[in-house]
């Protein structure tokens, strides 16, 4: 695929429509270029406010419930045939169908309901999609700086991993290509390489074969990372041997 090939790509990769091949590729040109970076960070913050536009719907049961509760709902008293008879008398309120009500009380209620939830849910999304951008943010900051230096490795099973650098930020991205799967409960996780110390550095995705992650914490000391595979939530200290172990580029 040719460079101007990838430059087309940041829409489909911004929705995640890209294949692990073309992903893994697509990434590679994405750490060294900043025209692509800026147009991915744009289209995943537009296609988050996108999804905000969702319709969400009433939580299961919610209907059953509000008419288990209907026989406390008081209704109007029965009209009488002196009612109907006497001249000038105040008319008295009909009685209202007990389905009638129900469905009155459930579609107001429902509405309710569905106004709080969709209220929930797009609050929660749109925190989501905060923190989203914001590692976006800081993953092109570090790609962007000035100062940036990557060094990539081949690493088990036909994978490559990249560790981009910017001592200005004092920090690292991780771009990983063609990871296979971790075995089901178990993550891999990154550290930072203090003189053979390991220093959590966060989770990878154990669904995604190709992706870029900010490492957790400042670079600091450290003069290499490395992968291992965790417990499912990561742990304190490496508890397997070391998947790949990479210098950080100087």
């Amino acid at each position: 695929m040719t460079a101007v090939d990838l430059h087309t790509l940041t829409g489909a990769y911004a929705l995640h429509a890209l294949g692990p091949a073309e992903q893994a590729e697509f990434e590679r040109h994405l750490a060294a270029c900043e025209a692509c970076t800026q147009e991915v960070r744009e289209l995943s913050a537009t296609a988050a406010r996108l999804g905000l536009a969702l319709t969400v719907v009433p939580p299961d049961g919610f209907k059953e419930s509000v008419l288990r509760r209907i026989d406390g709902v008081r209704q109007a008293p029965p009209s009488t045939s002196s009612d109907a008879a006497g001249a000038g008398a105040p008319r008295r309120a009909r009685r209202v169908p007990r389905w009638a009500l129900a469905a009155c009380v459930a579609a107001v209620a429902g509405l309710g309901a569905t106004t709080v939830w969709q209220y929930v849910e797009a609050r929660d999304a749109r925190q989501e999609a905060r923190r989203a951008q914001e590692a976006t943010d800081q993953v092109a900051d570090v790609l962007a700086a000035p100062d940036a230096k990557a060094r990539t490795a081949r690493l088990t099973d036909g994978a490559s991993g990249t560790v981009v650098v910017s001592e200005s930020r004092d920090r690292a991205v991780f771009v990983a290509a063609s990871m296979a799967e971790p075995p089901s409960g178990k993550v891999y996780q990154l550290w930072f390489d203090e003189d053979g110390t390991m220093r959590p550095a966060g989770l990878m995705d154990p669904h995604r074969t190709a992706q870029t992650v900010l490492l957790e914490g400042a670079v600091g000391d450290a003069s290499g990372m490395g992968i291992t595979v965790e417990p499912a939530g990561g742990s304190a200290h490496p508890t397997s041997a070391p998947v790949a172990l990479m210098r950080l580029p100087a």
